[in-house]
């Protein structure tokens, strides 16, 4: 079971990025997947989700409305639009798939984790 993450890179805030999320090794379609972020000297903490049945989805209060997750065309993948980024954004992302197919808000509830993608917002 492997997740690659991809798309980080550095941008002025107010500008975008779309980050890529692959998977593979199982039927990853079946199971929700999230993004988390690290920025230095704080703990992880949770971006976004979306499930492995219905395709509904969950956010953190600081990037509703500015992010988007969703599946791609191959649903072994999860995308992260981010719009309208702030200096506060900068961290690296992780990728993460769960063991059911509900999104969740915590950590532990994901299994499997990509290695992170760096996101840098210039202000």
């Amino acid at each position: 079971v492997q997740l690659q993450a991809s798309g980080g890179g550095l941008v002025q805030a107010g500008g975008s990025l779309r980050l890529s999320c692959a998977a593979s090794g199982r039927t990853f379609s079946r199971y929700s997947m999230a993004w988390f972020r690290q920025a230095p000297g704080k703990e992880r903490e949770f971006v976004a989700a979306i499930s492995g049945n219905d395709g509904n989805t969950i956010y953190a209060d600081s990037v509703k409305g500015r992010f988007t997750i969703s599946r791609g065309n191959a649903k072994n993948t999860a995308i992260l639009q981010m719009n309208t980024l702030k200096p506060e954004d900068t961290a690296v992302y992780y990728c993460a798939s769960s063991s059911n197919s509900y999104p969740k808000y915590t950590s532990s509830e994901y299994a499997y984790w990509g290695q992170g993608t760096q996101v840098t917002v210039s202000s």
